[in-house]
């Protein structure tokens, strides 16, 4: 099999996907992405839709399936549907989450450009030969509303992402604050926890949630401890504002695969989809604390790999009881890992990709 990947530049694939001879990456001109206004988008998209014909057209090899991930849907899913009219292969939908939704974050639902986006998506969408979604709840929301009969492919972690090793866990503590810290992980009975957690900075992720919480977390255990609590809450706040790094005195926030922790912000703009950040921590035997929201039980499941909150207060709550004898008696946090790390092992993307896919060529073959 061949396959040739059509997308915008941006960070590098993964070695994996470089080196393999059957995968060809076309990378797209991006500098259109920064055009913005509202008769320039008209002018965007059009310009957008003609480089996708270009590409899916002429550049590429005739395929016999065209897969698009939707969002976004604008032009993507028009230049699809007619591209493989043209060379005469299937079009199939791989269904992430609902751009109109995304775009309702910025302008609200009601806004004429989100009814027309909705529109759009949901014609083109419904034009496809085959779709698959990421959660069961989607799956009923285009069956029911959109008409569109998908088939679940849960996201899962690539093979790279796994428990790190205590050699790995040393290599990989390096936090850099103008000066070189190296922090011994593993084998200090005292050692800090670990947290980490991965955001886009998007508007159905809310941050301070986290830095809230951490605050908190913070005064109860020096009031715990009968400390005093001298953190400056108005220069952290400012710090952070001014993109500078920060460490609270019990809580590190590292961006790792060698943390005790995840934390989740996620809430979807649809409600209907999964964070990938969570499946990736999984991978690594990681537990996570999710913001809550409609189907997140379809992956976080309560009390054994991972909880829930809706409320700073909330997080705060879980590190408290979580951290509570850590590293070496916090029996709550070592449950969740397992639960994490059989998640994690139970199922890799090459697993479940082979699970579905005859079950999703047979119904695309239809």
């Amino acid at each position: 099999m061949e396959v040739d990947i059509v997308a915008n530049g941006g960070s590098d694939p993964h070695l994996l996907l470089r080196e393999n001879p059957s995968i060809h990456i076309h990378e797209m001109l991006t500098g259109i992405s920064k055009i913005s206004g509202a008769l320039t988008l008209l002018l965007k998209a059009a310009i957008q839709f003609i480089i996708l014909i270009w590409y899916l057209c002429f550049k590429i090899p005739r395929p016999d399936v065209f897969i698009v991930q939707n969002p976004p849907s604008v032009p993507t899913l028009a230049a699809v549907k007619l591209a493989s009219w043209l060379r005469g292969a299937k079009f199939i939908v791989d269904w992430h989450n609902f751009g109109y939704t995304l775009l309702g974050l910025s302008h609200g639902r009601s806004h004429i450009i989100v009814k027309i986006y909705f529109w759009f998506e949901k014609h083109f969408g419904r034009m496809a030969d085959g779709a698959f979604c990421v959660t069961k709840a989607m799956k009923h929301e285009l069956d029911q509303k959109w008409g569109i009969n998908a088939t679940v492919l849960y996201d899962q972690s690539p093979e790279f992402f796994h428990p790190a090793s205590l050699t790995e866990k040393h290599e990989r503590m390096k936090w850099k604050t103008g000066t070189l810290l190296y922090l011994q992980v593993g084998s200090m009975p005292n050692r800090p926890a670990l947290v980490v957690s991965s955001t886009s900075w998007t508007p159905d992720e809310d941050f301070s949630l986290l830095l809230e919480a951490a605050l908190m977390y913070d005064r109860r255990v020096a009031a715990t401890l009968a400390e005093d609590d001298s953190m400056d809450e108005g220069k952290l706040w400012t710090d952070i504002k001014n993109g500078k790094q920060f460490v609270y005195p019990r809580l590190l926030f590292i961006i790792t695969g060698s943390a005790d922790l995840g934390v989740s912000l996620h809430t979807s703009s649809s409600g209907l989809d999964l964070p990938m950040k969570v499946v990736d921590m999984f991978g690594c035997g990681l537990p996570v604390c999710a913001a809550s929201f409609s189907c997140i039980d379809e992956l976080v499941k309560i009390n054994n790999n991972g909880l829930l909150f809706s409320t700073s207060s909330e997080l705060a709550d879980e590190l408290m009881m979580l951290f509570k004898g850590f590293p070496e008696e916090c029996d709550d946090l070592k449950s969740l890992k397992v639960g994490a790390l059989n998640t994690g092992s139970s199922s890799k993307w090459s697993t479940e990709w082979e699970r579905h896919r005859l079950k999703c060529m047979i119904t695309f073959d239809r």
